[in-house]
């Protein structure tokens, strides 16, 4: 009998990790989608002559939609069942992708890679509305840095491991694959995901009942009004550039360009900056929690991350292998102190308003991508000399440095966000 018991226990204890990161599996598919074309952005420029800016203009179609759709999502998780809308979420990304994967059109592309967006902003939200149903408000901090570290992994997914797999089975079978691992995390998220623990049905119920008789415009407006919530997304948003512009699009190519990094060579660095956001995610997560401090630590991880991208940007040609990779994993490291703008959303919002206030700082997070990759395309044109080898246009340092300046200048504003901001005592 006490074996028995036991068991139950250990099976109560396991299910919300179960549940939460079934759901995160969603998370870690749609990184490889955001970052991918780090991977492939010769091949797109070959296939479909691309320059910079088309570049940046058809991977930012993924995020037009995230921000059209984000404040719709966090609507509709904190109202609906999440395990139905990630399912249904989840298959118009997987369209996307295979739509993406067959057509030989421009604007068929921007329209496949649109869909895949859609799908992408409930990814994220529904992950955490499910963690701050499963887990207590005290474990959010570490669960969520978690959670973001399953979404690195798929950011490390998308370079050298991807760069293999394109130049080993080409660009468009390395979609469809893309589209096929996307199908078995579907049947994951099918079997595992629950929308809350069986105590907490009728808590669901009331907390719809509540948001009901707020109404939809005025949650929004609470959410989206609130100076805290709006601080933390201008925060996340400009510490997230390093992934958004070196590890989602240009890292590779900056390497290859301004120091003569083979394309395999050049692919590990923004792994590593993935693989330093996986470690420091939790790190930052965990101290968080024990000392019960979220500020502190992000003005520290701002003004290591201002350090960090000038060294990058100014000395590319001067520097070793190794220490770019080690300045690289260094800025993933500290810039993952973003993660704890999401727990302290959680803690100064009413909780039926979980998603939707969360979806305030994705969809900073998300503008970031939007607006952010056409202007850095935008600026890499802007001084091009016009050289082209085997039909992808060849940028210069310079070129690279100007662009670039993007991050120094965000991580300074990032930083006086956190001026700005209120430290909150954690509920429950």
């Amino acid at each position: 009998m006490k074996i028995q018991n036991y068991a139950i226990s250990s099976n109560k204890k396991l299910l919300p990790w179960i549940v939460c990161f079934s759901a995160a599996l969603f998370f870690f598919y749609e990184f490889i989608q955001m970052n991918m074309f780090n991977a492939i952005s010769a091949d797109l420029m070959y296939d479909f002559s691309l320059n910079a800016t088309e570049l940046g203009e058809l991977s930012a179609y993924y995020f037009y939609a995230n921000l059209l759709f984000l404040p719709i999502a966090g609507a509709l998780l904190d109202r609906f069942s999440t395990r139905l809308i990630i399912l249904s979420a989840l298959l118009l990304c997987i369209l996307g992708i295979a739509g993406f994967a067959i057509t030989h059109s421009f604007l068929l592309a921007c329209i496949f890679r649109f869909m895949s967006g859609i799908g992408s902003a409930f990814c994220f939200l529904s992950s955490i509305r499910l963690a701050s149903r499963w887990f207590l408000a005290k474990q959010m901090a570490l669960v969520t840095s978690l959670i973001v570290t399953m979404a690195m992994l798929g950011g490390m997914v998308a370079q050298t491991p991807l760069t293999i797999m394109a130049q080993s089975l080409g660009l468009r079978n390395t979609l469809l694959l893309d589209a096929c691992l996307g199908l078995l995390i579907f049947i994951i998220i099918f079997y595992f995901v629950q929308d809350c623990p069986s105590g907490l049905k009728q808590d669901q119920k009331d907390a719809h009942l509540e948001l009901a008789n707020l109404g939809l415009l005025k949650s929004w407006r609470l959410a989206y009004l609130n100076p805290q919530n709006l601080l933390c997304g201008l925060y996340t948003s400009l510490t997230n550039l390093p992934i958004a512009l070196l590890g989602a699009i240009w890292g590779s190519l900056f390497l290859q360009q301004t120091a003569n990094f083979s394309a395999r060579e050049a692919s590990l660095a923004p792994s590593l900056l993935f693989l330093g956001t996986i470690i420091g995610g939790p790190v930052v997560g965990w101290v968080s929690d024990r000392i019960k401090k979220r500020v502190g630590l992000m003005v520290l991880g701002a003004v290591v991350s201002l350090i960090l991208s000038i060294t990058i940007i100014c000395l590319p040609t001067l520097l070793s292998f190794i220490v770019v990779l080690f300045l690289f994993f260094a800025l993933g490291f500290f810039t993952s102190s973003q993660v704890l703008s999401y727990p302290l959303v959680a803690e100064g919002n009413t909780r039926c308003l979980t998603a939707t206030s969360i979806s305030v700082v994705s969809f900073f997070a998300i503008g970031g991508y939007a607006v952010f990759q056409p202007l850095f395309g935008y600026l890499m044109d802007y001084g091009w000399q016009g050289s082209i080898v085997n039909q992808i246009r060849v940028y210069s340092v310079s070129d690279y440095h100007r662009a670039l300046s993007i991050l120094p200048f965000g991580f300074g504003v990032a930083l006086l966000t956190t001026l700005l901001m209120r430290e909150l005592g954690k509920k429950g």
